[in-house]
């Protein structure tokens, strides 16, 4: 079993405690060493995030290929779009609930901003980006695209080189970091007086947020009862068994066995099951695309940044895409999605930190709402199967 500090989410909240007490109680020259390495990681993540987007984005399109069958793509639509639905609905819920409810922390925020005390750091380096985060995404889509109508290319096998490089830099340099970032994010906070009202904020957005993903789960199967023809609060009830998994595993592929014995208990085929689920596990993101909105709009409001639903909308659809085949990364989907955050919405580097922090403070409960999903979608797409005697041996 792995040690306790091998979990993200421990090591993340430890980051948090001691960059406060840091903040609070070093002094300023032990500060900004900190500071001085959030500047540099900043730059080197910035570097990174293209080459990011790339490497999983391309390889993820690539795999649907040519003659990828009705059934995949009627699987890979409904899952989109179950996404695309869990994205705008937080976004309405969010923009009605978060102005009030976070307007005393932005005031305090502006406030602590004027009086000027902030950590510098020692020095700072410039590393340019080898092309920018929407000529990545083009790129991706170009490439991506093109290479699904090539059954044989030299071209896809670099392509699938890159992405397990990518992958390393991911699970081996960029998340064995990020911990101290966020350390070095909160310890700038509270030296400046900033924190309170942050923690603040992060315990109204978490309460939200896990409100709008237990009505989402029951929105998903009122739907997918008009399919099975059965009892949605039953169907749902069976489902908790991979529920509780994923709150434990924070892994939507560690979860799937659970998965796919529960959704064959809702009255799905075992053949349907075994070909949903666990495509349904890379593609289905209705859970994270709700933490990374309501989040993204949260920090804009702490930061005084406008918003407005033509800008969250194409953020909604292009993050859809971005956050493709990341959730077999550790940390994969916020990592996606940074390029997104930094391109449409104009966040910076500790507004990343901070969206880095809060995704994985709820890490759990997204990969829970993401995989009891997938049960929902198998029971639709094992009805429309059998209407439309549409086959999974038609699949590649």
């Amino acid at each position: 079993m792995k040690s306790i500090f091998s979990n993200l989410l421990f090591r993340v909240f430890l980051a948090i405690i001691l960059g406060i007490v840091f903040g609070l109680y070093l002094p300023e020259s032990i500060n900004r060493i900190f500071t001085t390495f959030n500047t540099v990681f900043g730059q080197f993540l910035n570097f990174a995030i293209p080459l990011i987007i790339l490497g999983l984005i391309m390889p993820a399109i690539s795999d649907l290929g040519k003659g990828a069958g009705k059934l995949l793509l009627l699987t890979a639509a409904i899952a989109y779009g179950s996404t695309l639905f869990s994205g705008f609905m937080t976004y309405f819920s969010a923009s009605n609930i978060f102005p009030s409810l976070l307007e005393s922390h932005a005031n305090a925020a502006a406030n602590v901003t004027e009086t000027g005390k902030q950590l510098e750091p020692y020095f700072s380096i410039t590393i340019p980006p080898a092309l920018d985060v929407m000529s990545a995404l083009v790129l991706s889509f170009l490439i991506g695209l093109g290479l699904a109508y090539q059954e044989k290319s030299s071209l896809k096998l670099v392509v699938k080189d890159f992405q397990t490089i990518i992958m390393q830099l991911i699970e081996k340099v960029i998340v064995p970091l990020l911990p101290l970032f966020i350390l070095g994010i909160f310890t700038s906070m509270a030296y400046s007086g900033q924190v309170y009202s942050i923690l603040s904020v992060f315990v109204n957005i978490i309460g939200v947020i896990f409100a709008l993903h237990i009505l989402l789960l029951i929105l998903q199967y009122i739907i997918a009862s008009f399919f099975a023809r059965k009892n949605p609060f039953k169907l749902l009830l069976n489902m908790m068994p991979a529920y509780f998994t994923a709150l434990g595993t924070q892994s939507s592929a560690a979860t799937i066995p659970v998965t796919l014995e529960q959704v064959q208990k809702n009255g799905v085929s075992e053949k349907i099951a075994g070909f949903v689920v666990p495509l349904c596990a890379t593609i289905h993101l209705s859970g994270s695309i709700m933490k990374i909105t309501a989040c993204a709009m949260a920090l804009m409001i702490l930061n005084g940044m406008p918003f407005s639903f033509s800008l969250f909308a194409g953020f909604i659809f292009m993050l859809g895409v971005a956050m493709i085949a990341a959730p077999g990364v550790p940390g994969g989907a916020i990592m996606a999605a940074t390029g997104v955050l930094q391109s449409m919405l104009g966040f910076n580097e500790e507004m990343l930190g901070l969206m880095i922090a809060l995704y994985i403070a709820m890490d759990s409960f997204g990969t829970a709402c993401n995989i009891t999903g997938d049960g929902a979608i198998s029971l639709v797409i094992n009805k429309i199967t059998k209407q439309q005697k549409i086959t999974v041996d038609n699949v590649n």
